[in-house]
């Protein structure tokens, strides 16, 4: 059976825990929600630090996780045992190689005795144990796909599996004016664009910076804010600077690239970090040249199959980048931006100094 997030929730709230769920995929706010349920529902609000306890099979054998789910507990009559990197299970080199390969019996043994020992187990689960194998680090798509495909089979022998794919954009705007909502801030379109794009459509990163947009709002007459105390706020908002002075320079437009840089190096900008996000615009507008990507919808869609998170006001940015530069001229930039990040790293008289070259240098 499996669930969703919203689903795994309701179905806590009507029955009693299994013996064991298998988590799977990286999406994290879901996987936070499930856990506080279901520590909440199995465990209570007064719990000892006893009943919770956590293990990765990085560092563990399944068969030693099992010995602690068999093992009685004089101070927890009730336990929830959390194993992460439930991947790490998977065998691995060579062996990870053949097991792609051979049939689903060959496979199982080539697994170890790690499914066997599992599906023992939930035939005879202890009592007041409820386990969960978590595993966040697979896309369900794309290179991924096989990787999960194995995880599922290894762990084929817990039926309950709660899923939490990564959330796609309608989602996560929906769920970022939720939280600001229940925050008792407004943020208008412009704003939620700028909060998701500045996370990279993390949940758990926006229920953060929300929380901090929070108590800031709440020293203002008003609780509406503007882009501006986003970009002051919240890391990475600042990227808007740096996607202006990428537009200069593909323009060419030596006074309005200095200006830029003036209000980057007046607001503190870590200089090093701002060439980062620069560097970034420059590599995605290049793949998408060299992919032949016409328009924003394509360019979304071309990076959201790589696996890299891609929402419209990003691909625009990047369509943008595309249409200003040649291939030649962002391999250019590119190599202009490492000289840079070095210079701007090694023993220099000035900042200022070393940018103005990196503008003069792209813009000549």
């Amino acid at each position: 059976m499996a669930f969703t997030s919203d689903s795994f929730i309701a179905h806590l709230g009507r029955q009693p825990a299994a013996a064991a769920y298998f988590f799977l995929g990286p999406e994290m706010y879901g996987r936070d929600a499930c856990r506080r349920a279901l520590v909440d529902k199995f465990l209570g609000a007064e719990a000892s630090e006893d009943a919770f306890t956590r293990h990765s099979l990085d560092e563990l054998t399944m068969a030693e996780v099992l010995d602690d789910a068999r093992a009685m507990s004089l101070f927890a009559p009730q336990r929830v045992i959390w194993v992460t990197r439930a991947e790490g299970a998977l065998p691995r080199g060579r062996a990870a190689a053949a097991a792609e390969e051979e049939t689903d019996e060959e496979s199982s043994k080539a697994s170890g005795d790690g499914p066997a020992q599992l599906a023992a187990y939930m035939k005879d689960p202890s009592p007041g144990v409820v386990l969960v194998f978590d595993s966040s680090r697979y896309e369900f798509d794309g290179e991924d796909k096989a990787r999960v495909e194995r995880l599922r089979k290894y762990f084929a022998a817990v039926p309950q599996v709660v899923e939490f794919p990564r959330m796609d954009e309608t989602r996560v705007r929906k769920l970022t004016a939720e939280l600001a909502k229940k925050a008792g801030i407004e943020l208008g379109a412009g704003e939620v664009d700028l909060l998701v794009e500045a996370t990279a459509g993390s949940a758990q990163r926006i229920e953060t910076e929300i929380e901090k947009l929070r108590n800031y709002a709440a020293t203002l007459p008003s609780p509406r804010l503007a882009v501006a105390d986003l970009e002051r706020l919240v890391p990475q908002a600042r990227s808007t600077t740096i996607f202006a002075l990428v537009n200069a320079l593909g323009r060419k437009d030596r006074s309005r690239a200095l200006d830029l840089l003036d209000t980057l190096l007046g607001e503190g900008e870590y200089l090093p970090l701002a060439l980062g996000f620069l560097a970034t615009q420059f590599r995605q507008a290049l793949v998408a040249r060299e992919a032949g990507l016409r328009g924003a919808s394509q360019v979304q869609s071309h990076f959201q199959r790589m696996g890299t998170p891609m929402w419209p006001s990003r691909a625009e940015q990047v369509w943008q980048s595309a249409s200003a530069f040649s291939p030649g001229q962002l391999r250019e930039g590119l190599q202009r931006i490492a000289a840079t990040d070095r210079a701007l790293r090694d023993t220099r008289p000035d900042d200022r100094v070393v940018l103005e070259e990196f503008v003069l240098g792209l813009t000549k």
